[in-house]
């Protein structure tokens, strides 16, 4: 325990002398705060959400982190939006690869739930990747913006199961597994996979799939022929002109389009841009990102090498995997 204690304000400081951009203060504070983004003489605000980075219940950690997972984020910052009568509008900023189905399905019930509590229109704004998870909670805004180089798509279901049995058979490993019935370790990376576990995972991803499909035709009645969603569906990603062209999104724009879509839902002549940070020393603009600039030691991307999908299904796009 000394140890970490010593270990950590050394850490710290080794960090802050890397970067000049890095300081003690990007701690923040323990309350949520609200800064404005884009002024204006209106008392309206449109508050902008992040949903960036895996879709996870998950803990976020980090040296500088005060956050929360991305379900408790967003959650937090919609409970607070819905007791502000000043917020007549949000806008969700999408920049995920999707992430788990069931955290991908808490954040688009929250979404809806939000919107038929306040009657205040969602406008997604979708930035690099809006994928699976990221498309899936999209289904819940009300008019989805694209940037013209967005990824977006690849509507359903994965899940990975590796398979170390022929490397601990060529090493001399083997792993004794006393269960209680023949499917308990189902899934299990120290032996092969049975044709029964198989088809057994196959029906779970086909059940989540078709709840996908659900949320998709709910989300874009209208927009995307009923006929068509299954061939569009097939796990591909695409452009946002593509996207745009197959009814998967509403305009292909950028941050300002998504703002003013905002305000005109609303029917608001104008108003001010606002988030709610940890970190408002950081969030100085709208393409400020949630910690600030750690370059050159990007904490985020650090951490996600560090990290490791665990046991389960995602609607994820995922395309290292063979």
């Amino acid at each position: 325990m000394k140890k970490a204690l010593v270990v950590l304000p050394i850490l710290v400081a080794t960090l802050a002398a890397c970067s000049p951009q890095i300081h003690l203060d990007l701690l923040g504070e323990d309350k949520l705060q609200e800064v404005v983004l884009v002024p204006s003489p209106a008392r309206e605000k449109v508050l902008m959400i992040d949903v960036d980075g895996m879709i996870s219940s998950a803990l976020e950690t980090g040296i500088f982190s005060r956050e929360k997972s991305v379900v408790a984020r967003v959650f937090e910052r919609l409970e607070r939006a819905a007791a502000d009568p000043w917020v007549k509008a949000v806008v969700l900023r999408l920049d995920t690869p999707g992430g788990e189905v069931t955290a991908s399905d808490i954040v688009y019930h929250e979404i809806l739930r939000f919107k038929e509590r306040t009657g205040l229109p969602v406008v997604g704004l979708m930035m690099s990747v809006a994928a699976s998870g990221g498309y899936y909670i999209a289904s819940a805004c009300d008019f989805i913006v694209a940037h013209p180089s967005t990824l977006t798509g690849s509507i359903g279901v994965i899940s990975v199961f590796p398979s170390v049995e022929a490397l601990m058979s060529k090493v001399g490993v083997k792993v004794n597994v006393i269960k209680s019935g023949p499917a308990k370790d189902s899934g299990s990376p120290f032996r092969d996979m049975t044709d029964d576990e198989k088809k057994l995972f196959q029906g779970i991803i086909d059940e989540y799939y078709e709840g996908f499909l659900a949320v998709v035709a709910k989300g874009r009645k209208g927009k995307v022929p009923a006929g068509e969603l299954r061939t569009i569906a097939d796990g591909r990603v695409y452009t946002g002109p593509q996207a745009l062209k197959l009814g998967l999104v509403d305009a292909v724009g950028y941050f300002e389009d998504a703002f003013a879509k905002a305000r005109d839902l609303a029917s608001l002549k104008g108003a001010r841009l606002v988030s709610y940070t940890y970190f408002p020393k950081t969030k100085t603009n709208v393409y400020a990102g949630r910690l600030g600039d750690l370059s050159p030691l990007d904490m985020k991307v650090i951490e996600s090498m560090l990290g490791a999908l665990k046991t389960g299904f995602y609607y994820l796009w995922l395309p290292q995997t063979p």
